[in-house]
């Protein structure tokens, strides 16, 4: 037998733990009867056992020795993969290892870290500089349903500062976040600029921002004639005077919801669509889930439960041809006389905050017109009402849902060409009613 070969007969005798078998012969081993180890001579025959137990104990020693290497280098490969797993998390993904950037990010941002994004977008704006350490190289862009290029166009072109509304929708799930707010752009006129309102949502990934969808209110111009202002407060000064008064943001949207009563993102949303689905051709026979107590604001203004004024009747939505806004959120839609809005579409549920009860999402609200401003109510009166011409509402609009009912609504809106696109939605999904949930 080969030396290999003595080394397999001991090796399996070691691992049964059983002994080699007494009657092996020098022969069978590969060994003479009498063998020469250095300058001695012994004879095999009468040293048998000698042999057996010092070729087992050899064998024993060095498959021990294997073993403890084995074992070493295992618990070595163990730490370094520990370690390594230590550093990938407290980089975070994306993260460089460095700070160049001067910010750090979570891999999942929680409401501080997304209000943080709009913050940091603002100051971007107001700086006119979309530097890399904020924004993806690939980041898309859109101001009022146009895509432009970041920085240089729209109101990063002009903006020169900030206003004092400001409503944070952030949205941990998704990781995007939505902002109601008011800035500053520079006017025809010299002075501190003109007031604008601004409906945001902002996407990120990777610790940066790589979506950007905006929608910018601007107050009446004249560009004939800079110096002829209009009258009328714009959205801005409506939304900031709006909030000095009730709370910047109103009270109720800042009340957390009891953790055991939060409904699902996809339930809130569908209670915040039936505002739309009721609305939309209004027979005042839908589902309406709003509270006693619902309030809608659109740029400021008020347009539920308007005060009447000294000497004014309270008109009766069971008989009036005009819907009012002195009436609440559920008479205006259980009148009927809403049917003039003949399509609500492009429904994209962008930001969900489901400890605060809160739905933001982008829509256009479609008048056609023509034969769609004369109708009948479902108890015969007949109504004629909305825009004589085709008319499109291009609209951010945030609700307040508390227990499957809808309690407050703001919403900004500008008009913008009948059946305009928002420039992320396909052709048939822009002129579709369905849920969009925009993850």
């Amino acid at each position: 037998m080969s030396k290999t070969g003595l080394e397999k007969y001991f090796r399996k005798a070691v691992m049964t733990n059983e002994t080699p078998h007494p009657e092996v012969s020098a022969p069978r081993l590969g060994l003479t009867s009498d063998a020469s180890f250095g300058n001695k001579n012994f004879s095999i025959g009468k040293n048998r056992n000698l042999v057996r137990n010092a070729v087992s104990l050899s064998y024993i020693f060095k498959y021990s020795k294997r073993r403890r290497l084995m074992r070493m280098k295992i618990l070595a490969v163990t730490v370094i993969a520990i370690l390594l797993t230590m550093v990938v998390a407290c980089q975070g993904p994306g993260s460089s290892g460095t700070e160049s950037t001067g910010r750090e990010f979570q891999s999942s941002c929680d409401r501080a870290c997304l209000e943080n994004y709009v913050d940091q977008y603002m100051d971007a704006m107001l700086a006119n500089d979309p530097n890399e350490t904020l924004f993806t190289k690939e980041c898309k862009f859109t101001e009022n349903g146009i895509r432009l290029p970041l920085g240089d166009e729209g109101l990063w072109a002009g903006m020169v500062g900030k206003g004092s509304y400001k409503f944070y929708v952030p949205d941990i799930e998704t990781q995007q976040i939505g902002f109601f707010g008011t800035a500053r752009e520079e006017a025809q006129v010299l002075g501190e600029g003109n007031p604008v309102a601004i409906a945001l949502r902002l996407k990120i990934e990777n610790g940066l921002i790589s979506e950007a969808e905006q929608i910018v209110v601007r107050p009446e111009s004249n560009l004939l004639n800079p110096e002829q202002q209009s009258s009328a407060p714009s959205a801005a000064e409506s939304i900031e005077k709006m909030g000095e008064e009730l709370g910047n943001p109103h009270s109720i949207f800042t009340e957390a919801i009891p953790e055991a009563e939060r409904p699902a993102r996809e339930e809130m949303i569908e209670t915040a669509n039936y505002y739309f689905s009721g609305m939309q051709k209004n027979d005042g026979k839908g589902h309406y889930p709003f509270t006693d107590d619902c309030e809608r604001y659109e740029n400021g203004g008020r347009s539920t439960n308007v005060p009447l004024a000294p000497g004014q009747e309270m008109p009766d939505p069971k008989t009036a041809t005009v819907y009012s806004s002195h009436w609440g959120c559920k008479e205006q839609f259980e009148s009927g006389l809403i049917y003039f809005v003949t399509r609500i579409r492009d429904r994209r549920f962008v930001a969900v905050d489901r400890e605060r009860g809160i739905v933001f999402s982008f829509c256009f609200f479609d008048h056609s017109a023509g034969e769609s401003r004369h109708f009948t109510t479902p108890d015969g009166r007949e109504v004629v009402e909305g825009p004589a011409e085709p008319w499109t509402w291009q609209i951010a609009e945030l609700f307040k849902v508390e227990k499957g009912n809808i309690r407050r609504i703001e919403a900004i809106l500008q008009r913008c060409p009948y059946g305009m696109n928002s420039g992320w939605s396909t052709y048939e999904d822009g002129l579709s009613d369905k849920i969009q949930i925009i993850k």
